[in-house]
């Protein structure tokens, strides 16, 4: 059975910032989605917070076009990874989250995107405001960059 990752922000930055320490697992996650290895999702609430993230860290860099770097990037994203819209479902079950895990409202989007496509939702690192959920987190299929084996 296929592995279905529900990517947060942070775990796609990895693959732009050239010194990332994540970057060489994230690209490998994007190569083995290409061959079916694992079928990655974003939300269009993470989908906008990569826009945006990007086109930072592309004028941080100092290039000219940074909007168009971005939206390339989107666009590059969306051939490794599936859309998923934000319905009303998702957004009252992404409010439930918040309410019981008091953590940042797009990270409890990733977290009920996941749940609803039976997958896991993947972070970078465990966050300070995580660490207090940590064992809820886990029930939720949560995992982290370093867990994976890729």
């Amino acid at each position: 059975m296929v592995k279905k990752l529900v990517l947060d922000t942070s775990v796609i930055v990895e693959f732009i910032v050239s010194k990332a320490p994540f970057r060489l697992k994230v690209t490998r996650l994007f190569d083995e989605a290409l061959k079916g290895t694992f079928e990655l999702y974003i939300n269009t609430v993470t989908l906008s917070e990569v826009f945006y993230v990007s086109s930072k860290i592309y004028e941080l860099a100092g290039l000219e076009k940074f909007n168009v770097e971005a939206l390339n990037f989107v666009e590059w994203l969306k051939t490794r990874a599936e859309i998923v819209d934000v319905n009303e479902n998702l957004a009252l079950e992404a409010g439930e989250l918040k309410k019981k895990l008091h953590i940042a409202l797009p990270d409890c989007y990733v977290i009920a995107t996941a749940k609803t496509l039976n997958g896991i939702a993947v972070f970078k690192k465990v966050e300070n405001e995580m660490k207090p959920v940590l064992k809820d987190l886990r029930k939720l299929n949560v995992s982290f960059l370093h867990e994976l084996d890729i």
